[in-house]
């Protein structure tokens, strides 16, 4: 099983990301994961930023970026985003790919830096 997150990078305060987390080699179809965010910043623990259901696809955000960021599933391309608007220096952090079966399993990618810096 692997997730692959792309997307990362420096970008300026007010600007925008978009991440990209591709799945393969899951056991089930992708469409039956929970897919999720996370974000870890130096000295902190890693806490979810977003979150997107298999079933229905409803959604999840953290307060702090509620309004800025989206998250959106293709489940042909096995793909998740999270789409990043109005960045804030705060949101400075290794982003985290979460996916989660039905039975519980739970899986992680690399992760991908996100400075945001003027």
């Amino acid at each position: 099983v692997q997730l692959v997150e792309s997307g990362g990078g420096l970008e300026q305060p007010g600007g925008s990301l978009r991440l990209s987390c591709v799945a393969s080699g899951f056991a089930f179809r992708y469409s039956t994961y929970d897919m999720s965010w996370y974000r870890q910043a130096p000295g902190k623990e890693r806490e979810l930023v977003a979150a997107i259901s298999r079933v229905g696809g409803s959604t999840t955000y953290a307060d702090s970026v509620k309004g800025r960021f989206t998250i959106s599933r293709d489940n042909a391309k096995n793909t998740v985003y999270l789409q990043m608007n109005s960045l804030k220096p705060e949101d400075t952090a290794v982003y985290y790919c979460n996916a989660v079966s039905f039975i519980a399993r739970t899986y992680w990618g690399q992760g991908t830096q996100v400075t945001v810096s003027s």
